[in-house]
C-alpha cells in the first residue's frame, strides 16, 4: 500500500459512496484514507488532511477517468 498515489481528496464521507461503488466495478484496488476518522469527527475534517483517494499508478490513467467523469457528466457532482 505504500506505493499507492493520492489522486483526490474530500472533505466528508458521502462524497465517496457512489466512488467506492464505480471504483469496486471496475475492480481496481484503491485505499481511502482518514475515512474512518473523519466519519467519527467531521468537523476535523481540515485537520486530518481530508479523506484521501489513493490508488496503485498501474490503475491511475483509468481511476482518474472515472473520477472525471463523475465530477463531470453526473447530477450527483462531487462537491
Amino acid at each position: 500500500m505504500k506505493d499507492f498515489v493520492t489522486i483526490a481528496i474530500f472533505n466528508f464521507p458521502h462524497e465517496t459512496y457512489i466512488l467506492k461503488n464505480l471504483l469496486d466495478q471496475e475492480h481496481i484496488p484503491y485505499i481511502f484514507e482518514n475515512e474512518t476518522l473523519v466519519s467519527i469527527d467531521p468537523f476535523a475534517s481540515i485537520a486530518y488532511g481530508g479523506i484521501k483517494l489513493k490508488v496503485h499508478p498501474k490503475n491511475l490513467e483509468r481511476a482518474k477517468e472515472i473520477l472525471d467523469s463523475f465530477k463531470n457528466d453526473n447530477h450527483l457532482k462531487i462537491v
